[in-house]
């Protein structure tokens, strides 16, 4: 399962846009292939907004420090395939 939430600070891009080229990129890097990709989960955030962090990793904590827009990428086992 593919996680990418793109924190934007002023114009953002179309959510739709955003998977593509970085499930592309990660190819052989960390993943055979992005055919084994079963989920995608795409989110799209600003950074202007009063967002409420529970529990976040130290690299999520780190993007928010940096005070500019980011991707924050995450790569799991996806959830039981025979449940829709």
């Amino acid at each position: 399962m593919l996680t990418i939430i793109y924190f934007y600070d002023t114009a953002s891009m179309d959510v739709d846009n955003i998977p593509k080229p970085i499930s592309d990129a990660l190819n052989e890097l960390v993943y055979f292939d992005d055919e084994q990709i079963t989920d995608i989960l795409v989110r799209k955030r600003n950074l202007n907004d009063d967002l409420r962090l529970t529990n976040p990793s130290d690299t999520l904590t780190e993007g928010f420090v940096r005070g500019s827009e980011f991707l924050y990428i995450v790569i799991k086992a996806a959830p039981n395939q025979g449940v829709i």
